[in-house]
């Protein structure tokens, strides 16, 4: 993980704008903390969709929905740069293409460690295995908790937001929407 000396000063220099003093113990590898944080939560950025993928997609004779539901993402809302987390459930209907399982939360982290709304976020994740398996449909709804309304302005503590993208089929043939939203709800966790 990268350090970076600049986010570590603007950091002491943060903590000295709010009335704290960097050097108290408490706060002295604080800016080392934020900065290694930052690496991480935007580490988004620096991969490669390529490489995360990794050649993991497979010819199969298969049209079958494929969903794989309550994928846990952490985000940043880049309007304050308060975290927004929740559930990402991905679904698509194959055409001739598979794509390994572990490769579609990957898809979802890699876009999630970025700075996002939750609406652009959802519809990435929808473009991008469209792109990479060009299938019948794609369908991505996002479930999330947003601290930016949660712990500041209308500190609304128990709402969530919902977003979704349906592609191809899922947005032409209502009875594969309905399905694809039933499977999502069924022992719903969130």
């Amino acid at each position: 993980m990268q350090i970076n000396k600049n986010i570590e000063n603007i950091t002491r220099e943060l903590l000295k704008e709010i009335g704290e003093n960097p050097d108290r113990e408490g706060l002295l590898k604080t800016p080392l903390r934020v900065s290694k944080a930052w690496a991480y939560l935007t580490s988004g950025y620096s991969k490669d969709l390529d490489k995360l993928v990794n050649n993991a997609i497979f010819h199969e004779d298969c049209d079958n929905m494929i969903v794989i539901k309550d994928i846990e993402f952490y985000s940043l809302c880049e309007h304050h740069l308060l975290p927004f987390f929740g559930r990402a459930h991905v679904s698509y209907i194959p055409d001739g293409k598979i794509i390994g399982l572990s490769k579609i939360p990957r898809i979802v982290d890699l876009f999630a460690r970025r700075l996002q709304v939750q609406e652009r976020l959802t519809l990435e994740v929808a473009q991008t295995v469209d792109s990479i398996l060009k299938p019948k449909g794609v369908a991505v709804v996002l479930e999330a908790n947003h601290m930016c309304m949660q712990m500041r302005g209308v500190e609304n503590k128990n709402s969530y937001a919902t977003s979704s993208s349906m592609l191809g089929q899922f947005r032409e043939d209502h009875k594969t929407r309905k399905e694809f939203l039933d499977l999502i709800n069924m022992n719903k966790k969130f």
